[in-house]
């Protein structure tokens, strides 16, 4: 069962921290900081959150406000939000230059510490951190992750970088020109998060063969067993798309969605891909089994009311 649901948002000032700008590029969002003390007898699962690109983990004026909001919504819950690095500093250089894959070993090695998540645990990631999460699910399942709810994430990769503040940020342009001149050569793809899930429609064998993360988690050099039992074992995946999102190229990406290979103008639903129609991950039964859960809502990249929150995600964290 497909669900697609609408709203319209008076926007909720999500992601407007110093790296406002930084976030842009792959519309990032920014992280909450780590909630402390026990949970309440009967407390909802904990919530585990990763943010995106350019913020970090403990930044009070953007995801800091979804901690707040999910702490009010759910009393008692425990919520864990993942700092990458030793410090808040860190967090944000490595949004934009640790090998996505030690980012992932490095939030599993979290999570299996972690006394509180070990009955299991939701997850929410915010743009990148929506594939980050992903990619927990179907490397590390113990502890289980039980829902996993990806906002604006980029769960076939990006083609394309608009509003790339380039003439305003030297990080921004360098990053664009490394993407631009080639983000499949070894040293872009080790050094730079982005393009380890630049995913280029015109150049698909060589996606295939250089992607160090991206083309590894959505099986297109093979079938990992392992991975797609471990993403079927959710008991929802569900996925956000903005439906005016200037930021995410293609928008697509956030139903799982992309360009049809070999060109960069049309683009295919995940049931129409061969991600789906191979079922590489097992989307095609979760899809069948109601596991799928496709919610839409107006407006730009992460801009939703606390409403909507509250009425569409909220119910997934229970």
């Amino acid at each position: 069962m497909r669900v697609r649901t609408q709203a319209t948002p008076t926007y909720w000032p999500l992601m407007m921290p110093l790296s406002a700008w930084l976030l842009l590029l792959v519309g990032a969002a920014p992280l909450v900081s780590v909630s402390v003390g026990s949970r309440a007898p009967n407390a909802s699962l904990p919530l585990v959150l990763w943010h995106g690109m350019g913020d970090s983990c403990c930044n009070p004026l953007s995801m800091g406000s979804i901690k707040k909001m999910v702490e009010e919504d759910v009393p008692g819950i425990y919520v864990l939000s993942l700092m990458i690095g030793k410090s808040v500093v860190q967090d944000t250089e490595n949004g934009f230059f640790m090998d996505v894959n030690e980012q992932v070993s490095f939030a599993c090695n979290q999570l299996s510490k972690d006394p509180e998540l070990q009955s299991g645990y939701n997850a929410m990631g915010f743009s990148q951190g929506g594939q980050f999460l992903r990619a927990v699910a179907q490397r590390c399942p113990s502890p289980p992750m039980r829902n996993l709810i990806s906002v604006g994430g980029q769960q076939q990769g990006v083609y394309g970088l608009p509003r790339c503040p380039g003439e305003s940020s030297h990080i921004c342009d360098w990053i664009r020109k490394m993407l631009n001149s080639g983000a499949y050569s070894d040293f872009v793809q080790k050094h730079l998060v982005q393009a380890q899930y630049w995913h280029d429609p015109l150049n698909g064998d060589l996606y295939k063969e250089k992607s160090l993360f991206l083309a590894d988690i959505n099986q297109e050099r093979g079938i990992n067993e392992t991975y797609k039992k471990n993403l079927m074992s959710l008991n929802k995946f569900v996925m956000v798309k903005f439906l005016q999102d200037s930021v995410v190229d293609p928008v697509d990406t956030e139903w799982f969605g992309f360009l049809k290979p070999g060109q960069a103008e049309e683009t295919e639903t995940l049931q129409d891909s061969v991600i789906y129609k191979e079922d590489r991950l097992g989307l095609a039964e979760m899809d069948k089994a109601g596991k799928l859960v496709f919610l839409a809502t107006e407006g730009d990249h992460l801009q939703f009311t606390r409403a909507w929150f509250d009425e569409n995600l909220l119910p997934y964290l229970h």
